[in-house]
C-alpha cells in the first residue's frame, strides 16, 4: 500500500507570524496535533506540535512579557520530515520510528499534498487485519 492511500489530504498550515496561542486554537478547531509552518511561497519552514505548544504555553504567565514576544518560529521544529505520496506505508512507518516523530508531510511533485501519521498507519493495519463476521 502507498502513502497516498492512507494519508489525510488536509494539510493544516500557519505562517511564521502566527502567535503560539493562535496556533493552539487552530489545532483545537481543526482537531489536529501538528501544524506546518509555511512561508509566503508555500514552502515548509517547520512544524509545531501539540506537545511543543503545551510545553511552552504551560510555562508562561498570561501577563508575562514573553507571552507577547514569543513567536512560533521560536518553538517550531525547523526540520520538516517528508515522504513521497508514492512511497510505501512501511517506508513511512520506518521513517517515523527512526526519527521518533508521529507524522510526516506528504509531497507530490515537491508540493505538500497531505499528512500521514502513526494513527493513519494503525487504522490502515487494523482495517486490513479485521475479518468480517
Amino acid at each position: 500500500m502507498r502513502v497516498k492511500e492512507a494519508m489525510n489530504r488536509d494539510v493544516i498550515t500557519i505562517t511564521s507570524n502566527t502567535r503560539p496561542a493562535e496556533a493552539f486554537q487552530k489545532m483545537y478547531k481543526e482537531g489536529v496535533r501538528r501544524l506546518f509552518v509555511m512561508d509566503e511561497g508555500g514552502e515548509p519552514l517547520g512544524v509545531v506540535s501539540y506537545s511543543d505548544l503545551i510545553g511552552i504555553l504551560g510555562t508562561i504567565k498570561p501577563s508575562a512579557k514573553d507571552a507577547v514576544s514569543l513567536q512560533i518560529t521560536d518553538i517550531m521544529s525547523k526540520e520538516v520530515m517528508t515522504i513521497s505520496a508514492d512511497d510505501g506505508i512501511g517506508d513511512a512507518a520506518n521513517l517515523m520510528l527512526r526519527a521518533d516523530i508521529s507524522g510526516l508531510l506528504v509531497l507530490a511533485d515537491d508540493k505538500p499534498v497531505g499528512v500521514i501519521t502513526k494513527t493513519d498507519i494503525c487504522r490502515m493495519v487494523a482495517a486490513e487485519l479485521l475479518v468480517p463476521v
